[in-house]
């Protein structure tokens, strides 16, 4: 009986060294590419969710303004107080089976949040007139409701209708009217370049 070599099948270490190199290599591509899909739906997240703050935000400016009582209405000099990073306005309160009353809101930027502030709604002007003192001047008026974190700046602009159509202040000949018929309200966020802004009819209810 002949001397017969067996010849065994395998690989060398030079090829399993190779094959676990091109492993190494799949998964540190598999993973890097797991981590940017990851890290892109945290910040999809992110923006979703500041989106969702701003609509929520910009739904009840427009409620407010909806509700806006004209300074003529009841007899006061005015009932709207527009500028950067202050929005303040009387605005007009129904509820069922009660008689209408008269309520201070205001919107400002507090500590990088815009902050909702509101009076108690009565139809006492005098306690209406205090409100409205604490609300031009910063001062307590009512619990503050945090719209919006990560808000940078308000920026809030009138806007107008005469003979000269529908313009903002400086766009027209003459002075403005004393009394605007829209507001639009832009805010800056943190890590935003562009703002977002919304145009709000005074009085449309």
């Amino acid at each position: 009986m002949g001397d017969r070599r067996i010849g065994r099948k395998g690989f060398t270490l030079i090829e399993l060294l190779v094959a676990i190199s091109v492993l190494a290599v799949v998964a540190v591509l598999g993973w890097r590419g797991l981590d940017g899909i990851v890290r892109a739906r945290i910040a999809l997240n992110a923006e979703l969710d500041k989106t969702r703050g701003m609509q929520l935000a910009f739904a009840q400016m427009q409620s407010d303004c909806a509700h806006f009582a004209k300074a003529e209405d009841i007899g006061w000099p005015t009932t709207l107080l527009a500028k950067d990073e202050i929005l303040a306005m009387v605005r007009t309160v129904f509820a069922d089976n009660e008689p209408s009353r008269l309520q201070v809101v205001a919107y400002r930027i507090r500590n990088g949040a815009l902050v909702r502030q509101e009076s108690i709604a009565t139809r006492d002007l005098k306690v209406l007139d205090a409100s409205w003192r604490a609300a031009a001047e910063d001062s307590e008026m009512g619990p503050s409701v945090l719209l919006q974190s990560g808000v940078n700046a308000m920026m809030v602009q009138s806007w107008y209708m005469d003979a000269a159509g529908v313009r903002a202040p400086g766009n027209g000949s003459g002075s403005p009217p004393p009394l605007p018929i829209g507001l639009e309200v832009s805010l800056q966020l943190h890590g935003i370049s562009a703002s977002m802004s919304k145009v709000f009819l005074l009085g449309a209810v």
